[in-house]
Parts: structure tokens; C-alpha cells; sequence
């Protein structure tokens, strides 16, 4: 029972570990100025109300606003290695752990408890009270 338990939960452990690793995601950011105005992560920031078509009607001029996208990429090539790329002496090191952590644990025969559905008599009189008779 722990076991399957503890090892579900290392399988879910390590499955989060290879999503993270290779998911890519991107950051954005938008300034007016030097303030920053929203920051989003995987889509697009929101806009300060500046409108872009009044700054390109404009003798060129400069917008305040700017833009900052930050790609983080994540692992794209997962190395898969096999038992056989291992050398020999840690194939040697690992077989004998797996062998001896497999012998480790025995299971025991399933024991049957005779007892287990008895219910005790119901006691009209309790002798040991009515006879101040104690086991010390």
C-alpha cells in the first residue's frame, strides 16, 4: 500500500520535472515611459491607452511606449540514455542493488485470526467488583 503510494508519487514528482524542463514560455512587458504599465505571461500585454495611430499621424516622432518580450526556451533534445550505454561497473553496482533492495522485503503468509468475530458475553454480574477480588 505505502509503496504504490510512494511510488505514484515519485513518478508524478519526475513527470513534472521533464514538463518544466522542456516547456518555453515568453514575458512581456510594456512601458509608457519609464512606468510599467502590465506584464504578461504567455500572451500578449495590455497597452497603456496610448494610441499608436496619433504617434504615427505625427511628424515622426517618438512613442513613450515600448515593448520588452523575454523568451525563455527550455529544453528541446532530451538525452535518453539505456542501461547498455552505462559502463560495466556501474551496470555491476546497479543489478546488485536492484537484486539485494528486491530481497530485501519478504512477505508474510496471510495469517488467519480465529478470534477476530467473537463477541464476549454480556456480564450480568461483574464477580471481581462484588467480590473486591483485583488482579495486581
Amino acid at each position: 500500500m505505502i509503496k504504490t503510494v510512494i511510488n505514484k508519487g515519485v513518478s508524478f514528482v519526475m513527470a513534472l520535472v521533464v514538463l518544466f524542463s522542456t516547456l518555453s514560455f515568453t514575458i512581456e512587458s510594456h512601458y509608457c515611459g519609464d512606468h510599467l504599465v502590465d506584464t504578461a505571461v504567455f500572451t500578449k500585454a495590455k497597452k497603456c491607452g496610448v494610441d499608436a495611430d496619433t504617434t504615427i499621424t505625427t511628424a515622426k516622432t517618438k512613442s513613450c511606449c515600448s515593448d520588452t518580450v523575454q523568451v525563455i526556451k527550455g529544453q528541446d533534445q532530451l538525452k535518453l540514455n539505456t542501461f547498455s550505454d552505462l559502463d560495466f561497473s556501474t551496470q555491476y553496482i546497479i543489478t546488485t542493488f536492484v537484486y539485494s533492495y528486491l530481497h530485501l522485503f519478504k512477505s508474510l503468509p496471510k495469517q488467519s485470526i480465529p478470534h477476530k468475530n467473537y463477541a464476549p458475553p454480556n456480564l450480568i454480574l461483574d464477580y471481581q467488583v462484588l467480590h473486591d477480588v483485583y488482579i495486581i
